[in-house]
């Protein structure tokens, strides 16, 4: 299938909104929804066109409910890049966000960005290693833009913390503690029949880990984020509590950074009374830092000589960019406009790439690079819980 390319023909106003296309997020499913809030948060994007389940006549039914014209809904994501890479330049797709389950990552990446098509992808980003390195070579071949939501990166306290470390105000890093604990799969619902419960407990479909390649690696990318560490080592050990599941429920891992710093990451999905308590806290040298994912307007900053201090979203100095930044202190923001704001930078890069312009420099999203350093981290983990919770080194993106 040949590429789109730039043409002349291509090239937009500003001024319009850009279109886009869905594969997954049908009927019954979760981060579908979340990915359409966000993208229309804006006013900036408007979705006409998907491939929205496993089956016909469940992604028809889901087009009719979301208002997409028939003729643009397809019984796969196949079909979908077919159609939508023939359509004329004014009612090509600028971009396309892949919502499925993890296994299913790979092969419409793959096939949008060989025919032409920037990608969204929800994260962890492919379903092993393997995928995830073909995938990077295959968005740098390509030249478009590939984005993967790890969500929590577009708080505006989460940027507002990886700022204070750029900028020196905790000194050099000695040892980072970032937790996600959850209790929903703290018994076997997903013989229940509960749709998200039952992918994500099955191996052939999220891959090698449960707890940790759903949720640990959200732990992971905001260490990566916030501190700019890399992970040069570590000591996992993984736990498949509830009797009858084929993936782990609760892990703990010990980190070894690059340049001395140690770590700790606590993934478990089986924490009876915790919702969704991500959280992260940052020791350096001079000063330390907590964020919590369930008070995402706070950013607490402790020093060893005073009082320990509470910057709040929103006032003038938290010193992020504006436009991440809705509305005005007081009124909260969280985990949608978190999301949305990953879409607002996806939106910036895709608007250059369409024009033929160059892709700004301070674009702030996930990328695939980020994606493959997590499916690395999730890899090994798995090695060395596999190994009897033995240190083994992390191989580097």
């Amino acid at each position: 299938m040949a590429a789109l390319g730039n043409d002349s023909a291509r090239k937009i106003s500003s001024r319009r909104k850009l279109r886009f296309g869905m594969i997954g997020g049908g009927q019954g499913a979760f981060i579908g929804g979340v990915h359409r809030i966000a993208a229309i948060m804006d006013g900036q994007a408007e979705l006409v066109a998907g491939a929205f389940s496993s089956t016909p006549e469940k992604s028809l039914a889901s087009g009719r409910d979301l208002f997409v014209p028939p003729d643009r809904t397809y019984g796969s994501y196949e079909e979908m890049v077919r159609a939508e890479a023939q359509r004329p330049p004014h009612e090509r797709l600028d971009f396309v966000a892949i919502v499925t389950p993890n296994h299913q990552h790979f092969p419409p990446a793959k096939l949008l960005l060989e025919a032409g098509f920037n990608v969204v992808c929800d994260k962890p980003v492919t379903f092993d290693v393997k995928e995830a390195r073909a995938l990077r070579k295959i968005v740098e071949k390509s030249g478009k833009v590939f984005a993967l939501t790890h969500n929590y990166t577009g708080n505006v306290m989460v940027k507002q913390a990886r700022e204070l470390v750029r900028a020196g105000k905790l000194g050099p890093i000695r040892k980072v503690v970032a937790e996600y604990p959850q209790g929903w799969l703290s018994s076997a619902v997903e013989q229940q029949g509960l749709k998200q419960a039952d992918w994500r407990t099955d191996p052939k479909r999220t891959g090698v880990a449960g707890c940790m390649g759903d949720i640990g690696t959200h732990a992971e990318n905001l260490i990566t984020y916030i501190t700019g560490l890399r992970i040069s080592e570590l000591c996992a050990d993984l736990t498949t509590f509830v009797p009858g599941r084929r993936v782990d429920d609760d892990g703990n891992v010990l980190l070894r950074f690059e340049g001395g710093a140690k770590g700790i990451l606590h993934a478990s999905q089986i924490s009876v009374g915790d919702e969704n308590n991500a959280n992260i806290r940052v020791y350096g040298t001079k000063a330390s830092l907590e964020w919590y994912q369930e008070h995402p307007n706070e950013l607490i900053v402790k020093y060893a000589d005073q009082p320990r201090q509470i910057w709040r979203r929103g006032n003038d100095y938290v010193k992020v960019p504006g436009h991440f930044t809705r509305v005005p202190f007081g009124h909260p923001e969280g985990y949608l406009e978190a999301f949305a704001n990953i879409y607002q930078e996806v939106f910036r890069a895709v608007r250059a790439e369409v024009a033929g312009k160059k892709i700004p420099r301070d674009i702030d999203f996930p990328t695939i690079v980020d994606g493959l350093e997590g499916m690395l981290f999730v890899d090994t983990v798995v090695k060395s819980a596999n190994r009897g919770a033995r240190w083994v080194k992390m191989p580097q993106a």
